[in-house]
C-alpha cells in the first residue's frame, strides 16, 4: 500500500513537472507568434507606402513613354493583386510580382532622357528608393523574427508541446525575387522624339 501511494506521488509530480513545461512553452510560443505577426505589420506598413506611391510615379512616366501600355498595365495588375492578398505568403508573392513589374519601369524610364531630369519624377523616385531601403530592412526583422519562432517550434521537447497546443512552423519567409536582383538594362542609342508636357500629379502624403 504504501509503495502504490509513493509511485501515485511521483505519478503526480510528474505531471506537475510536465504541465509547467507545458505552460511555459505554450506561454512563450505565444509572445514570439505575437512579434511575428507585429514584425510582419511593419514590412505591411511599408509595402502599402510603396503601392501608394505607385500610381503618381506611373502617371508620371506616362506623360514621356505614355506608348509603353504592357508595362504599365502589368504593375497595375500586380498592385492590384498586392492590395487584394490577405495572407502573408499571398503578399509576399504579389509583392514579388510588383518587383519585377517596376524593374521593368525603371529599363523603360532609362529610353528617356528628358523623363529622368524631371523633377517630379526624380522626387518620387527618391521616394521609391527610400521605401525600398526600409521594405529590405523590415523585411529582414520579420524573417529573423518568424526564424526565431520556427527555431523554437520545432526544437525537441518544445515541438511536443507545440503540437499539443496547436503551434506550427510557419514558412512564409520573405525573400527578395530573381527579377528584383536583376540590373534594368540602359540603352541610350535610340531616344525617342521629344515628349509633351508631362503631367504633375499630387503628392502622395
Amino acid at each position: 500500500m504504501k509503495a502504490a501511494l509513493i509511485v501515485i506521488v511521483v505519478l503526480v509530480l510528474i505531471a506537475l513537472v510536465a504541465f509547467g513545461q507545458y505552460v511555459g512553452v505554450r506561454n512563450t510560443l505565444v509572445a514570439k507568434n505575437e512579434a511575428v505577426k507585429t514584425a510582419w505589420s511593419q514590412v505591411d506598413i511599408v509595402l502599402q507606402r510603396r503601392a501608394d506611391l505607385i500610381p503618381n510615379l506611373v502617371e508620371t512616366v506616362k506623360g514621356y513613354a505614355g506608348q509603353e501600355q504592357k508595362v504599365f498595365g502589368d504593375i497595375a495588375a500586380a498592385r492590384s493583386r498586392l492590395l487584394s492578398a490577405n495572407a502573408p505568403a499571398d503578399k509576399i508573392a504579389a509583392n514579388g510580382q510588383l518587383d519585377g513589374a517596376i524593374g521593368r519601369l525603371l529599363a523603360v524610364v532609362e529610353n528617356y532622357p528628358q523623363l529622368k531630369s524631371n523633377e517630379n519624377f526624380l522626387r518620387l523616385q527618391d521616394e521609391l528608393a527610400g521605401t525600398e531601403n526600409r521594405i529590405a530592412v523590415e523585411r529582414k526583422r520579420y524573417n529573423d523574427t518568424l526564424q526565431d519562432y520556427n527555431t523554437y517550434v520545432q526544437t525537441f521537447p518544445n515541438n511536443l508541446y507545440a503540437g499539443w497546443a496547436g503551434f506550427k512552423p510557419n514558412e512564409a519567409y520573405f525573400a527578395a525575387t530573381e527579377e528584383s536582383r536583376q540590373v534594368p538594362k540602359v540603352n541610350f542609342s535610340t531616344p525617342n522624339a521629344a515628349p509633351q508636357a508631362a503631367p504633375q500629379p499630387a503628392p502622395v502624403k
